[in-house]
């Protein structure tokens, strides 16, 4: 008859008196949780928005900024991987959101121009995440450093392009030509 018990207490989900004796595992803090899932959500956002613009620029003959491109979205799912793996071993399961509206493309700096504010955007919340967490969550803090660097490259970068437009008439079609072939490198 006990071993009916136990083997009904374990379809119930009471475990046996001797695990009692086993520690159950830290988990991050909550606030800690829905902070990295909402960069989660903005890594995967930025993940199809290069995809999208990586699409754009092969049907308008682009080929160096989608190479460019692409080459920008697999470095943002590294990212969202990055955070999935990190939440998994401080015994989270990830919430993986849904991504928000891709925009729409008109030409190819204004894919740049949208790319550098969804870039610093991001930046500003890395830094702001890691703010609220410094003093409540040093391990994620130290985490996230290597996020705000990726981000940190990722601005400069956009900037760099940024300025670089700055050259060209962007209404000339052989000077935006000129401009991806020159800028756009991998």
């Amino acid at each position: 008859m006990e071993v009916l018990s136990t083997q009904l207490d374990s379809i119930n989900g009471l475990q046996p008196a001797i695990q009692s004796s086993i520690l159950l595992p830290k988990k991050l803090d909550p606030n800690t949780v829905t902070l990295l899932n909402q960069r989660l959500q903005d890594e995967y956002t930025a993940y199809y928005f290069y995809m999208n613009a990586a699409n754009w620029c092969i049907d308008k003959g682009y080929k160096k900024a989608a190479a460019f491109f692409n080459f920008e979205a697999a470095s943002e799912l590294e990212h969202a991987k990055l955070l999935q793996s990190f939440m998994i071993s401080w015994n989270v399961i990830p919430f993986i959101p849904p991504v928000k509206l891709i925009p729409a493309f008109t030409n190819l700096i204004d894919i740049i121009n949208k790319a550098y504010e969804m870039e610093y955007n991001l930046l500003i919340a890395y830094n702001n995440d890691s703010l609220e967490i410094f003093t409540v969550d040093l391990v994620t803090f130290d985490f996230l450093q290597q996020f705000r660097q990726f981000q940190n490259k990722s601005v400069v970068e956009y900037s760099d392009l940024l300025n670089a437009a700055q050259l060209i008439d962007v209404s000339s079609k052989l000077e935006v030509l000129y401009f991806e072939n020159k800028y756009f490198k991998i």
